[in-house]
């Protein structure tokens, strides 16, 4: 595993040229966010997702998270009507997770299993933002959330203590915080709140 240490305001341009790199390689990485650290591999690569569900010991209706850039490429992949899009523009980039109706783009290992909805997510992060803009597509994420944890791991040395086998790259920026999104359902009427995380509710009127 390759540990690169970040500035989490000013990322060092070359570290994450070699992360994206890794991603497109078909490597899993944990890399820090605006709500807590993730996990984190290309959207087209079937094996890596299988080991990211396999660390966190997930099943097949595990919502997964695609990680983009901005509002234009999330509409690649999820059907936004225009309530949905006031709301979105509204919270990113933010510590939220919203669940929308998927395109026939997504990839259906992507999608949850019953509903054919998908987690999408804008990170207010520096290193996020780069290492996404570098790659110039969406990242397919889940929380750094271990089997049998309370909380995400956020100390990065004991992240690499006890998941360095597993991992091919550790985009170290230091403590980024150890809760999750917030994730709200925008593919339910009316939306509803699945998990109240570090992101306010106040916007949705909740």
């Amino acid at each position: 595993m390759q540990r690169f240490r970040l500035h989490p305001k000013d990322p060092q341009q070359r570290l994450i040229k070699q992360a994206a790199v890794i991603l497109r390689l078909g490597g899993v990485i944990a890399y820090p966010t605006d709500s807590c650290y993730a996990l984190g591999c290309h959207i087209g690569d079937k094996d890596a997702l299988e080991r990211i569900r396999r660390i966190r010991e997930a099943d097949r209706y595990h919502h997964f998270t695609l990680v983009c850039r901005d509002l234009t490429e999330i509409v690649r992949y999820a059907k936004v009507y225009t309530w949905q899009f006031r709301m979105l523009k509204a919270c990113t980039p933010g510590p939220y997770t919203f669940l929308l109706e998927a395109t026939r783009e997504t990839p259906r290992r992507l999608q949850h299993e019953k509903r054919r909805t998908v987690g999408i997510r804008i990170p207010d992060h520096r290193v996020a933002q780069m290492l996404l803009d570098e790659l110039g597509e969406p990242v397919m994420s889940s929380t750094l959330l271990l089997p049998g944890d309370g909380l995400p791991l956020n100390d990065v040395d004991e992240i690499e203590e006890r998941l360095g086998p597993q991992l091919d790259a550790l985009l170290d920026a230091g403590s980024c915080g150890l809760e999750p999104t917030t994730v709200v359902d925008l593919a339910a009427k009316p939306p509803a709140v699945v998990r109240k995380g570090r992101g306010s509710l106040e916007p949705f009127g909740l």
